[in-house]
């Protein structure tokens, strides 16, 4: 059983060793892997190299066609977990690309890691089955606003924003690129009735003086709401490159 990874130069699978650059786990050391593929296409959207191949119309602001045969490569399930566990780490961010869309393969990989903490990072539209769900200790779930270019009966599904809602292991995090998608954030949490901590507002950018100048005005909103801010720590330390 082989799964479909994202590379860092051709033929080289994005498995790395970093600290989270964000949500609750920011900071913290990890591994991670990082999966191709995406059911959504957020014209923002900063690993576009896992999705936006050649023959995707779908749009993104770059522009930029990537070949699949240089930014994919597929490997077993027990070399991918050999390759993570060489890195030595206690913890795994599993992220894309979307995640979910190898979830029985995910499952079968962790089999291999069996004392390895494990954390998701999806946009939320799939419901993870059982064999992979009991081993996920976090979820940071990213649900994607208007702004990302999504059809929202594609991108935001009611059945699973409920679901996220009520786990407590499920921390979302929006991509706020100006103040008004915040009133998204509002109606949203409100539907679905979200916990305010376990709320992030993240501000979108991919270069260090965005994310800052975004933050200065996230952060009074935060504070007026009572969600929790995310910073972009890996844009600020490697700037926008791959395997960091």
């Amino acid at each position: 059983m082989t799964l479909v990874l994202a590379t860092q130069a051709p033929g080289e699978p994005e498995i790395f060793a970093s600290v989270q650059g964000e949500g609750p786990s920011a900071g913290t050391p990890v591994a991670f892997l990082r999966l191709s593929r995406c059911n959504l296409a957020c014209v923002w959207c900063d690993t576009a190299y896992t999705w936006h191949f050649e023959g995707d119309e779908r749009p993104h602001r770059s522009g930029e066609h990537f070949d699949r045969k240089a930014n994919q490569v597929e490997l077993d399930e027990a070399d991918v977990a050999a390759r993570i566990a060489a890195l030595g780490q206690k913890r795994l961010v599993i992220t894309g690309g979307e995640p979910t869309m190898q979830a029985g393969k995910l499952a079968a990989m962790l089999e291999h890691l069996p004392d390895m903490q494990v954390e998701i990072e999806t946009n939320g539209t799939v419901d993870p089955p059982a064999r992979l769900d009991f081993r996920v200790d976090q979820y940071n779930v990213s649900p994607k606003l208007a702004h990302s270019g999504n059809p929202a009966e594609l991108a935001l599904k009611p059945e699973m924003l409920d679901r996220w809602a009520t786990d407590e292991r499920a921390f979302c995090k929006f991509v706020i690129a100006q103040p008004g998608d915040v009133d998204e954030v509002l109606a949203l949490v409100k539907t679905h009735m979200i916990p305010a901590h376990r709320v992030f507002l993240m501000p979108e950018g991919t270069d260090s003086q965005t994310v800052r100048q975004r933050e200065e005005w996230l952060v009074p909103l935060c504070l007026e709401h009572g969600f929790r801010m995310s910073d972009r720590l890996h844009i600020h330390l490697f700037g926008d490159t791959r395997g960091t």
